[in-house]
């Protein structure tokens, strides 16, 4: 009997353990996470500018921000959402349309910094994102929700003002060919509504207010009197 047991196995065939590992490796690698890179187009404002000569900086985690979200089970997938290079386009689309001039800065605003001359430096921040999947079902309808905080500041970095903003997106139409246009769709309506809000809201923050009422009361000839004296239209 243990003849023919022997003889049974002797006929299999045992797969070498290196390509074992190489095949596990492949599985994994096919099962990672969803990935977009969100790219869309975004319209400039149409209003009538703010005559003020504003610096914008754009840190590194917003420059290259992501969100990662694991899945949390066998049934989901994972996300790796990419926005930062959307995020600057949309801004740097969104500023002009807002202000009379508007400039990039060199270095982060802070005492001893060589930065250009420039009324105000605004510097956005990405707090937090979340998104909202559909789960179990073929219907590809997808939220997003962000929320910003901005600073305002001088070119060498004391604050003027600082606030949070929310956006949201949500993909219009169920029916696009794959969840990652979704994704990337409701992404992009996301940062429209940032870009909505931020030019209806900017002159409404208190702060902003405060600093805007200030430079009005300014005598012409100082510093930034240029602006100043312009800003008796605001």
């Amino acid at each position: 009997m243990s003849g023919s047991m022997i003889s049974g196995l002797e006929g299999r065939y045992f797969m070498p353990r290196h390509i074992v590992l190489l095949a596990i490796c492949a599985l994994l690698a096919a099962c990672g996470p969803n990935e977009v890179a969100v790219k869309g187009q975004f319209p400039s404002p149409l209003m009538n500018k703010l005559p003020l000569n504003v610096g914008i900086w754009y840190d590194e985690s917003f420059r290259t921000h992501e969100f990662f979200d694991e899945a949390k089970g066998r049934a989901e997938s994972g996300w790796i959402v990419k926005t930062g290079e959307a995020q600057t386009q949309m801004w740097d689309t969104l500023l002009p349309g807002m202000f009379s001039n508007v400039v990039h800065m060199r270095g982060k605003p802070e005492p001893g910094q060589m930065n250009q001359a420039v009324d105000a430096v605004l510097i956005p921040h990405v707090d937090e994102l979340q998104y909202a999947i559909p789960t179990h079902t073929n219907v590809k309808v997808y939220e997003i929700w962000m929320r910003y905080r901005f600073e305002l500041v001088t070119p060498s970095g004391k604050s003027l003002a600082e606030w949070t903003m929310t956006a949201y997106g949500k993909t219009p139409t169920a029916f696009l060919q794959s969840d990652e246009a979704a994704v990337n769709l409701a992404a992009v309506v996301a940062l429209r509504d940032a870009g909505a809000n931020f030019a209806t809201n900017f002159t409404r923050v208190p702060q902003v207010q405060d600093w805007l009422a200030q430079r009005q009361k300014r005598p012409a000839g100082i510093a930034g009197g240029t602006a100043g004296n312009a800003e008796g239209s605001l």
